[in-house]
């Protein structure tokens, strides 16, 4: 039996979907720019959520020693690689 009840757990969930959503946006919108590629608002957040994951699995061990400011870093980094990604292979039969 857990000796946790339902008054112990914290509503942390929906603060870190809130938190990439948020950081995924504002990485897709900096890496857009940077890399002078036209989206929609949609397809810019989508980038950015999806460049947030790929650059936090990738740079979680430099998060654990620098800090938030790596997780932007690599949500950066992640987002550009993605959109390279999206240029080469998606944008082609544009």
């Amino acid at each position: 039996m857990c000796p946790y009840t339902a008054q112990d757990r914290k509503p942390e969930g929906h603060i870190h979907i809130i938190f990439l959503l948020t950081i995924g946006a504002a990485a897709g919108y900096i890496t857009t720019r940077i890399m002078d590629l036209e989206t929609s608002i949609p397809m810019t957040i989508a980038i950015g959520v999806l460049g947030a994951l790929v650059g936090g699995f990738v740079l979680s061990a430099l998060l654990a020693v620098f800090g938030m400011a790596a997780g932007f870093i690599g949500t950066v980094l992640g987002v550009l690689a993605l959109i390279q990604v999206y240029k080469t292979y998606i944008s082609m039969g544009e």
